[in-house]
Order: C-alpha cells, then sequence, then structure tokens
C-alpha cells in the first residue's frame, strides 16, 4: 500500500457541503503509505467540447485534471443527488478524464462511489448514474468499496462525518476496498 495516491472528486461545488465533509473524512481513514487528495478546481474546467480537446489545445484545467487521474491510483467519487441524478461538473469531469476515446486517463482505474443526499434514498440514482457513467468511461467501477449516506441533513446537520463513527467505518472500508482494487486484490465487476 505504501506511496498509493486515491484522488478523489467531489461532485457538490458548495465548501460547506455534506458531500465535501464525507471527502473529508474519507481522507483521515487512509491506511498508512496512503494519500487521498480532494481535487480542487472541478468548478473552472470548462464542459465538455470535442472542438477543445485538440491535442496541443486542451484547456489547462481540463488537461490538469487529466494528469491529477492518470497519476492516480484509485478515484472516489463522491456525489449528491441533484434532481435526481449526478451533479453536471461530476459528470463533466468524468467526461474529459474518459477522452481520448479509448486511453483515457480513468481507463482501467478503480472507482469507487459515495453517495449522499437529504432523501432517505441515499442519492440511489445519482450513484447509479455514477456507476453507469465511470463504467461507459472505461473507469473499473470497484462494487465492494460503496458508501450510500442518506437523511444527510438530520444525520449531518449539526455533526461533521469525522464525528461519526458510523460514517468512519463505512468510509474507511470503502477505502480499503478502493486500495485492494488499485493493488490488484480483487476481482471486480
Amino acid at each position: 500500500m505504501a506511496g498509493t495516491r486515491i484522488l478523489t472528486l467531489v461532485g457538490s461545488l458548495r465548501a460547506g457541503s455534506i458531500n465535501r465533509r464525507l471527502a473529508e473524512a474519507a481522507v483521515q481513514t487512509a491506511p498508512d503509505g496512503v494519500e487521498i487528495a480532494i481535487y480542487e478546481g472541478l468548478a473552472e474546467i470548462p464542459f465538455y467540447n470535442e472542438d477543445l480537446d485538440v491535442p496541443g489545445s486542451v484547456p489547462a484545467q481540463a488537461q490538469a485534471l487529466r494528469e491529477a487521474v492518470a497519476a492516480a491510483d484509485g478515484i472516489l467519487l463522491v456525489t449528491p443527488e441533484y434532481n435526481g441524478t449526478l451533479p453536471a461538473v461530476l459528470k463533466n469531469a468524468i467526461d474529459w478524464a474518459s477522452r481520448p476515446y479509448g486511453v483515457g486517463a480513468i481507463k482501467g482505474k478503480p472507482v469507487a462511489v459515495v453517495s449522499a443526499s437529504i432523501s432517505p434514498r441515499a442519492a440511489e440514482w445519482a450513484h447509479g448514474d455514477a456507476v453507469k457513467a465511470v463504467g461507459v468511461a472505461g473507469g473499473v467501477v470497484v462494487e465492494t468499496a460503496t458508501a450510500r449516506f442518506g437523511t444527510i441533513g438530520e444525520r449531518f446537520g449539526q455533526t461533521h462525518p469525522a464525528q461519526d463513527a458510523e460514517a468512519l467505518t463505512q468510509l474507511g472500508a470503502t477505502v480499503h476496498e478502493l486500495v485492494s482494487a488499485a493493488h490488484g486484490e480483487l476481482v471486480t465487476a
């Protein structure tokens, strides 16, 4: 596990979002030798457009994301649910990381999905859409590396997820499974 890098992409841009806090709590669960970094700058990446995706002319923000994804051993997605699906900013990051087609930075990378919403359904649709988008993009979704949190406004309204033992246990298990997959220790679907 030494030197393992996990890149976290958070689908909520709001600084105080509970999804952001879940990502911060996941960082705290990193085993020795594992670095979990939360990617900053998703808001600055332009929407994917093939006219912009030209070798030598890719927008700097999109190129930086591709390089960060390529340098990571695994990807942790943390998604809220907006209008029954994943946020555009997260889908956009997946789109940029999937190109060039067939050899994008996300191809073959193990990916874990954490979802959270105010509904008791725990962002079920956003979770499913993230899994679908990652799979189509060429990432390898680690089915055992997942966590879903419902009614987060009530559960984490007054308490940071890092202070919730059950949340830390779930996030720690997700991170552990993702790290294991990054080292080829799991068979994934």
